[in-house]
């Protein structure tokens, strides 16, 4: 029986158009869900109440650990502003490339996390913590800066009132877990330093609360359920490889 061939990888056209489109939607959905203020306030103080009867550690105790340093909180808003994007773009760049069957469940399970959250930002508008002055937490971005927002804006896509879930969160939490499926050692496990600092990050900054985190954790976990990684040996080998995933020689090539 002749070896099964490495699973091709996608069109570089088609993915691009699909990425282009499924960004196009991303923006009108955070568009679709501007506007909620006075809905956004009221479930800020229910998010507040909620947190406090289960017991969660206060957000300003977290917040506290950058404010004695402005560097500190300069470089935690610089973090929050200039990471989100440009690690989720190199991370698919260097998936599609190096490791294209796992591309694809990346890029599912990105799709249905990033539907699901949108879809609670239309549902739940939220204010985030710096918002609300009864809170008593301070918003290091306008404090000193950078930050992605001005004002309360209801028009550009930055929507101040999208904080359940945080997709910060989730999507860094994306490229820990596709980033440990594919790699190798005990090592690999220092990936998810990303999403932990990525947490530690939103909730310093004000610009979340605990709980906008957890309920991103629970929707990538329903879609890691419903989405499940390619099988190790199921792809073939991958561009660059001479073996499995699992270190076992791949088909049709041969043993060292």
């Amino acid at each position: 029986m002749r070896p099964t061939p490495p699973k091709s990888r996608p069109k570089i056209v088609r993915e691009l158009l699909l990425v282009i489109v499924l960004y196009g939607l991303y923006r009108l959905g955070r568009l679709a869900a501007n506007g909620h203020v006075s809905e956004g306030f009221a479930n800020a103080t229910r998010v507040w109440s909620w947190e406090r009867a289960a017991h969660l550690p206060g957000e300003a105790s977290v917040q506290g650990l950058i404010l004695h340093s402005r560097a500190v909180e300069k470089a935690a808003n610089l973090y929050y502003s200039n990471v989100h994007f440009p690690a989720m773009i190199v991370f698919l760049v260097w998936m599609f490339w190096r490791h294209p069957g796992h591309y694809v469940w990346v890029r599912r399970v990105l799709t249905a996390l990033t539907g699901a959250g949108l879809a609670l930002h239309l549902a739940f508008p939220l204010a985030p913590p710096r918002m609300v002055p009864a809170f008593g937490l301070v918003d290091t971005g306008r404090l000193v800066g950078p930050s992605p927002y001005g004002d309360v804006d209801t028009q550009g896509l930055a929507n101040q009132f999208a904080a359940m879930p945080s997709l910060h969160v989730g999507w860094a939490l994306v490229i820990a877990v596709g980033l440990i499926t594919v790699g190798r050692g005990r090592r690999r496990w220092l990936w998810l330093a990303h999403p932990a600092a990525t947490l530690f990050v939103v909730v310093s900054t004000a610009n979340h609360y605990w709980l906008d985190g957890i309920v991103a954790v629970t929707l990538l976990a329903v879609a890691l359920f419903l989405i499940r990684a390619p099988a190790p040996g199921s792809l073939g080998p991958e561009p660059g490889r001479t073996s499995r995933p699992d270190g076992t020689p791949a088909p049709g090539l041969p043993r060292p």
